[in-house]
């Protein structure tokens, strides 16, 4: 028989299930986030992620953030974050550094 405590345990093991772990790096001349460490649902997008950090590095609305995976490539900007952690994540997080310049390739 289920108890309150355990349906309720399972419901916050489900709702973590449905989240991915990052970590957002500064790079070249961004500056650096007081907070590294985001859950995130899986469904997110990496536009998604972009408008975030520059909403927590307060940039102008002409500027651009530049957003790399393994610090090489720029992932596109409709990719899930759940479609990038299972092919680059690490440790069970998912790490994107981020610039206002191009920084690599």
């Amino acid at each position: 028989m289920s108890t309150p405590e355990a349906s309720l345990s399972t419901t916050e093991e489900a709702a973590d299930s449905q989240k991915v772990t990052i970590l957002l790096k500064a790079a070249a001349d961004a500056p650096i986030l007081k907070t590294k460490k985001y859950n995130v649902s899986r469904e997110k997008t990496v536009a998604w992620i972009a408008n975030f950090v520059k909403q927590r590095i307060h940039c102008q609305p002409d500027e651009s953030v530049f957003l790399y995976v393994s610090q090489a490539f720029v992932p596109p900007p409709d990719q899930t974050v759940h479609n990038l952690y299972e092919s680059f994540g690490s440790d069970g997080k998912l790490v994107f550094h981020y610039c206002k310049s191009q920084a690599w390739g």
